[in-house]
């Protein structure tokens, strides 16, 4: 009997033992796991941007478009695609809940980038270009560009912490003939989020948005030695939908042209 409770008493301890490891381990993995981080490839990962409003009546077909083109699961996608709600269209009524003046003041920015002379919606930019044809040319503008090496590297790392996400993004240019109006974007961008239009020109219609973009910061400029960077703490926003992304890109203020793109999901906040 003394035997047996030895043996038993020496099989408790070591289980104890392995659970404590166990433990362990699983501690140590809790603590690695809220930080994720992404570098971009050699290749271009070009930018297709629609700039769309829910008081548009035109709109909602480009929505449709953006969603069927650029699903947001699939984000091992050759193509970096952003939604920017504009503010202008708000007074018709229906206030735009995912509108901003800033990002109304990106689309005039655009305009200028362009030599255009007004602004429109819905408005499709390819890399950084107004692309009027988007129903019939955006696949073979993009699929050319995405031919093409990259102009700049980018890198993310985000960790989710106490509900908002912290983010660090620094992106490097090496021909330094690009550097002087380089500047580094980030952005915060979630899909399905859903609306009831109850007035304006889109009255009795339910849209549905991918890539909607939550919150832009920058632009953060490329210094003499080509480096960017930039710290940013992001809320997460109290109406959230299926696929939260953090993106970053570099791009000329002179001619909107995109150097490259970056997206990586955000980690930890579902």
């Amino acid at each position: 009997m003394r035997a047996s409770l030895s043996i038993h008493g020496t099989c408790l301890g070591i289980a104890v033992a392995a659970l404590g490891l166990i433990v362990a381990t699983l501690a140590i993995a809790v603590d690695a796991a809220p930080a994720c981080t992404s570098t971009s490839g050699p290749q271009l990962r070009p930018l297709v941007e629609l700039f769309t409003s829910e008081g548009c009546s035109s709109c909602p077909p480009a929505d449709r478009w953006l969603t069927a083109q650029f699903p947001a699961a699939r984000l091992g996608a050759d193509v970096t695609a952003l939604a920017f709600h504009v503010d202008y269209w708000d007074r018709l009524g229906w206030k735009d809940r995912f509108a901003s003046a800033q990002f109304t003041q990106r689309q005039y920015d655009a305009m200028r980038a362009n030599r255009a002379t007004f602004v429109y919606t819905p408005q499709v930019l390819i890399q950084g270009r107004d692309t009027p044809e988007w129903k019939r040319g955006a696949a073979a503008s993009l699929a050319a560009a995405g031919k093409r090496p990259a102009r700049a590297l980018v890198t993310l790392d985000a960790m989710h912490e106490g509900g908002a996400y912290k983010v660090r993004a620094s992106a490097s240019v090496a021909d330094a003939a690009l550097r002087t109006n380089a500047v580094l974007w980030l952005a915060y961008a979630d899909s399905g989020l859903v609306s009831d239009v109850k007035a304006g020109e889109n009255r009795g219609v339910r849209l549905v948005h991918d890539h909607v973009v939550r919150s832009l910061h920058g632009p953060f400029a490329v210094n003499a030695k080509g480096e960017a960077a930039t710290s940013v703490a992001i809320p997460m926003p109290a109406e959230r939908g299926r696929t939260p992304v953090l993106v970053a890109f570099v791009q000329d203020t002179k001619n909107g042209d995109v150097l490259q793109t970056l997206i990586l999901p955000a980690c930890g906040g579902t």
